[in-house]
């Protein structure tokens, strides 16, 4: 009986030292700055650390934008951005001013469209698998636009041109 007790008593303490011993790095230094309390602080909404330290990690917040080819086509009418795979198609355009631009979601999460800059600023709500929205382009000059739900990914560039 003794036996078993020690035996899961064992156990127990190596279940529980696993699952510590495997989270972090097994280096004994550290490249965060502040206190110990800082460097540990834990990851409040949204991920963001509740204490003033922040993580070596980065994010990328800011977008790459892409530009349309110099040779690219001029566009105009009615043109059409798909929204798949959580990527934009084409994700780089270059239209006549008077142009509609339609983005079309074909994916089955939300996205949404939110200039960035540029001559014209619009913002979408959010919408869903089969939905749409419509700019029509109005001002000549460079706008940069993204789902700011997925924004590392689904970024796009309009040149608007005359």
């Amino acid at each position: 009986m003794r036996r078993g007790i020690a035996m899961l008593a064992a156990c127990g303490a190596i279940a529980v030292a696993i699952p510590l011993a495997g989270c972090g790095s097994s280096s004994s230094s550290s490249t965060t700055e502040g206190t110990p309390s800082e460097a540990n602080a834990s990851a409040g909404e949204g991920g963001t650390p509740t204490g003033t330290n922040r993580s070596s990690l980065k994010l990328a917040t800011k977008p790459k934008y892409g530009k349309p080819a110099s040779g690219a086509p001029v566009q105009s009418g009615v043109v059409d951005v798909a929204y798949r795979s959580i990527t934009i198609q084409p994700d780089t355009l270059r239209v006549k001013v008077g142009t509609t631009i339609r983005w079309t979601n074909y994916d089955p999460v939300e996205h949404n469209v939110t200039s960035q800059g540029g001559p014209q600023r619009f913002a979408s709500k959010d919408f869903g698998e089969g939905g749409t929205y419509e700019v029509k382009a109005s001002k000549p000059g460079v706008i940069h636009y993204e789902c700011t739900i997925h924004p590392a990914s689904m970024n796009g560039t309009i040149e608007v041109v005359r």
